[in-house]
């Protein structure tokens, strides 16, 4: 049985928007790169990670695989050889949000030249007024 939207309760005050915790979640500052990332090239060492992200450094990524974990987002595995070797890959919920990056990637592709417009007229035009 579906419902119409107009028969559910409105959103309560302090969640108007219901997808903010998702937002929160998936599009922290260093999720979406990380995710992207083992995405894109699979299972990878912390050190590998790392290298493909970029600009992050080591004590930031740690604290956002441990959350991304702990939210089952990425899988670690931890290979007791010598050295130790720990490994990060996505998951299949992790994953699931593949549609939603692939929908983000072709936005972003599409509208960069409409922004970039929208950007130089609101300059030109300047910021509305404050309202005091």
């Amino acid at each position: 049985m579906t419902t119409d939207l107009t028969d559910r309760e409105p959103p309560r005050s302090d969640q108007a928007c219901p997808i903010s915790p998702v937002v929160d979640l998936v599009f922290s500052r260093w999720t979406t790169p990380v995710l992207w990332t083992l995405h894109t090239h699979g299972r990878q060492r912390f050190v590998e990670l790392q290298r493909h992200i970029g600009t992050i450094s080591p004590k930031v990524l740690t604290q956002r695989l441990r959350q991304m974990e702990r939210d089952g987002l990425v899988r670690r595995t931890y290979h007791a050889e010598v050295p130790p070797q720990v490994e990060y890959e996505i998951t299949e919920l992790g994953s699931s949000l593949s549609p939603l990056f692939a929908t983000l990637a072709q936005w972003s592709a599409s509208h960069p030249d409409e922004v970039e417009r929208a950007r130089r007229q609101y300059d030109t035009q300047g910021s509305p007024p404050t309202r005091t």
